[in-house]
């Protein structure tokens, strides 16, 4: 049982003040907030950002420099990938018909998706020396290089 203590018990009450939180910064840019403080006559400070808002990347003076980079890269770096030649986009064809494979059973031999073979036998595919060396592995011809 708890111990009281002894002599006189007062109610000692400490005055609780209850505040405001502080509106988050969030709130303040509310257009309702605004236009209740527009209207209630509040002081509103307003700040424009550089830039803010607008889609003129290319129109203004400060975007010369980023606009004189993309023509710097666009001259020393090719436009297009090359692509799989016409004569190795042969080659593979004839190789796996020799071996009377489909694409999707060459695919499934050199771990690939059958869509990527589809793509260098149709030449949209970029070169990549790994594939082809797999290829050359599994049909047995060369395809890099040149043949002497």
């Amino acid at each position: 049982m708890p111990v009281r203590p002894t002599g006189n018990i007062t109610q000692d009450w400490d005055p609780v003040v209850l505040t405001r939180r502080k509106p988050k910064s969030a709130d303040l840019k509310d257009p309702k907030v605004v236009n209740n403080a527009i209207r209630s006559g509040a002081e509103i400070e307003t700040v424009k950002k550089f830039d803010a808002g607008s889609n003129k990347k290319g129109s203004s003076a400060a975007s010369q420099p980023a606009m004189n980079a993309r023509k710097l890269d666009e001259q020393t770096e090719p436009a297009a990938l090359d692509r799989v030649s016409v004569d190795l986009r042969l080659a593979i064809q004839k190789a796996r018909l020799d071996k009377k494979m489909s694409q999707a059973e060459l695919a499934r031999q050199i771990n690939e998706r059958a869509q990527v073979v589809q793509d260098y036998e149709s030449g949209k595919a970029v070169p990549n020396q790994a594939f082809l060396a797999k290829m050359e592995r599994v049909l047995g011809v060369k395809l890099r290089g040149k043949s002497k």
